[in-house]
């Protein structure tokens, strides 16, 4: 049975990077995609070493699909003008398992604490602008079992079905049975397809609720 779940956050695809200058200052914006806190720390190492020399490294992230850890640094700029700033870009856009930093080289004129949060926000809608978006979903995961004999018939209605209802065929795996892996976004829509097209002989077992 399909059942109601909370709408998932989006990602991004990649790794990305914009420059923005405001009054002389650089603000190179460097994101990715990330799916464990540790890789987000490997990105901003990463990007610290590449932009040695620059004088701030600001940096938000966000991993976690259903309570994603969130964390923020403004690196030295003034107090809540570069990481929150940051973040909440994230937020507004109800993106995870991102990371984003902003390199800055300095110019020569302040810009004062509006202007930092104008300039670290903007860098960063800047970035993300530029990549891919990535929308989740949850999926019901489950399997047929079949004999030899209607193998066949049952990956062709797989491959073929599928697709075109937002699934996918995971894994085939011959034995004494032919298995079949899949995930799908309507079970019941399934079950209907399942038994018009097999006259009840095939079904589907549901293991869980997946996020794709």
């Amino acid at each position: 049975m399909t059942r109601s779940k909370p709408t998932l956050p989006s990602t991004i695809d990649g790794v990305h990077r914009e420059e923005l200058v405001i009054k002389k200052s650089r603000f190179i914006a460097s994101a990715a995609h990330v799916t464990t806190v540790d890789e987000a720390q490997q990105f901003i190492a990463a990007v610290r070493s590449e932009f040695w020399d620059a004088r701030h490294h600001c940096l938000a992230l966000s991993v976690g699909k259903e309570t994603p850890s969130q964390r923020s640094s403004d690196d030295g700029e003034p107090s809540g003008t570069a990481g929150i700033p940051m973040l909440e870009v994230l937020r507004a856009r109800n993106l995870t398992d991102v990371v984003v930093v902003v390199s800055r080289y300095f110019g020569g004129t302040l810009l004062g604490a509006g202007g930092l949060v104008r300039a670290y926000s903007s860098a960063t809608s800047g970035v993300l602008d530029g990549a891919p978006l990535v929308e989740r979903r949850w999926l019901s995961a489950g399997r047929i079992s079949t004999d030899h004999a209607h193998a066949g018939r049952v990956e062709y209605f797989l491959r073929d079905w599928l697709p075109q209802h937002g699934g996918h065929l995971d894994d085939v795996i011959y034995g004494s049975e032919v298995e079949f892996s899949f995930a799908v976004p309507e079970s019941d829509l399934m079950d209907k397809a399942l038994s018009q097209s097999f006259s009840g002989s095939i079904s589907a077992e549901y293991l869980e609720e997946v996020i794709r």
